[in-house]
């Protein structure tokens, strides 16, 4: 993040934590807005790689989980990297842009996945770049932000995970009701104050907590090589593709998909009174005693308190909602609905 979008954040009130903006005064009245009306967050702590080259598609196709080579200019896909036991190693949202394809992943990820990865380029015609600091990003999302974004921009993408190349940056309409822009400081920043005189600015951990209500889990370092891609309903998100060749952990997830030896699954929980848990708490239930039963993946706070989390756990204690933080008297959680369907749960 630039030092002039730092200042310029901070000029409207924004407040630091951890590298990213936690609110702009009031985290509970941000929470509570992205239900009523179009929110504006920035996204520029995230970590972005640039694949450029052109052995670029097929490089990063013999390696990820979606099937990239399909990948036109003007589409996003969600995508994963898995290590050689089929476990994901990290979660990106990509797309293909006029430089190259782009993965935003979470910066604190990033290093370490990207020097991975440059150990596989070898001969292939391929730069691996970091272009976190040359590209400002930031997202629009609630009710009504299709229609300020036409407003402002006079035209929105029509499609989830399609773009369009506007005001000289690319808008990417992440789900129905969320968006992506991404462009140079001189480009970005005075559409961020257009936009801002109409929606709400808000903390990360808004963004956060929307994408748990989409059941969008981001790895983390906690949960990194933990989870073969059907824990996380990534396939159910788009995230796998089973018709392609081979990438790292390729035979176990197929395996995993076409023998049914599925055990856990990402669900979507409340926690009334969430204290000090923290992503990457284990999980308990009462079928399974001392043995732990899952992992809390992700956690934002809710509106009116609380918080809302992804977790990884057990289908049999998702679906006897016997779930406990920390240890088996903890916190209960209690499993609300995804938007999407999940085959274990009718």
């Amino acid at each position: 993040m630039s030092e002039r979008w730092i200042s310029d954040l901070t000029d409207q009130g924004a407040r630091f934590a951890d590298g990213r903006v936690a609110d702009f005064g009031d985290a509970a009245a941000e929470c509570a807005a992205a239900d009523a009306g179009p929110v504006i967050c920035d996204l520029s702590h995230d970590g972005l790689i640039l694949a450029s080259g052109e052995d670029a598609a097929a490089f990063l196709h013999a390696q990820f989980s979606n099937d990239v080579l399909s990948l036109e200019e003007g589409r996003a896909q969600w995508n994963g990297w898995c290590s050689p036991k089929g476990r994901l190693l990290v979660t990106f949202l990509m797309w293909n842009g006029r430089q190259g394809y782009f993965l935003q992943l979470p910066r604190v990820l990033q290093p370490a996945i990207q020097k991975r990865l440059q150990m596989f380029v070898l001969r292939s015609r391929v730069t691996l770049s970091d272009a976190g600091s040359q590209w400002m990003r930031f997202g629009i999302a609630g009710p009504g932000a299709a229609a300020l974004l036409g407003q402002v921009l006079g035209t929105v993408p029509e499609l989830p995970l399609s773009t369009l190349h506007v005001q000289g940056g690319r808008l990417i309409r992440v789900s129905a009701d969320r968006f992506e822009f991404i462009a140079a400081a001189d480009d970005a920043i005075p559409l961020w104050h257009a936009l801002a005189l109409k929606a709400r600015r808000v903390g990360a951990p808004v963004w956060d907590l929307l994408a748990i209500r989409e059941g969008m889990l981001t790895i983390l370092p906690v949960t990194q090589d933990a989870f073969v891609p059907q824990m996380a309903n990534f396939e159910l998100v788009g995230g796998v593709s089973f018709k392609k060749g081979c990438y790292p952990g390729q035979e176990i997830v197929a395996r995993t998909q076409y023998r049914g030896i599925l055990k856990r699954r990402l669900a979507r929980v409340q926690i009334a009174n969430p204290g000090a848990a923290k992503i990457g708490d284990p999980l308990f239930a009462a079928e399974f005693g001392e043995q732990t039963a899952g992992i809390l993946a992700s956690l934002a706070p809710a509106p009116g308190g609380g918080a809302e989390a992804l977790v990884v756990a057990q289908i049999e204690s998702l679906k006897a909602n016997s779930l406990r933080i920390g240890s088996p008297d903890g916190m209960p959680v209690s499993v609300l609905n995804l938007p999407y369907a999940v085959p274990e749960f009718g």
